[in-house]
């Protein structure tokens, strides 16, 4: 006997967008506690990101976090043309945010790279500053 072919294979699907809805973590009290959505869930995301070191931890894909460990000792000039690159790269894995530009570094600090740039999302645009030691 020969298998049909079911209708349901076949048939048009209709794409549905999925809310950005997130439980909203409060970092002063260090507790998480209700709901976030659209550009404040979004600066949470860009957070997370930020923060969670790829390839640590087997909860997260692979695609998911930045590489910034083996930035330490590095020259100061390498690693802003580098930080760039890798922070552009890791959040534009997310499809709700679509560029990211703007970069400027202050390099004042001893050991320390202070980066700010804008964050294009499809709910607006955040400013980011993030500290990264090398």
């Amino acid at each position: 006997m020969i298998p049909s072919v079911n209708d349901v294979l076949s048939a048009e699907l209709e794409e549905t967008e999925i809310p950005s809805k997130n439980y909203k973590m409060h970092f002063s009290d260090e507790v998480i506690n209700g709901y976030n959505d659209n550009i404040e869930a979004m600066k949470q995301v860009i957070y997370k990101i930020l923060n969670t070191e790829r390839y640590q931890y087997i909860i997260y894909s692979w695609d998911y976090g930045i590489e910034l460990m083996d930035l330490f000792g590095e020259p100061v000039d390498w690693v802003c043309s580098e930080l760039e690159r890798r922070i552009t790269e890791a959040l534009e894995a997310d499809d709700r945010i679509e560029d990211v530009d703007g970069f400027e570094f202050d390099t004042s600090k001893r050991h320390e790279i202070l980066v700010k740039f804008t964050v294009n999302t499809v709910f607006g645009d955040v400013e980011v500053e993030k500290a990264v030691n090398y």
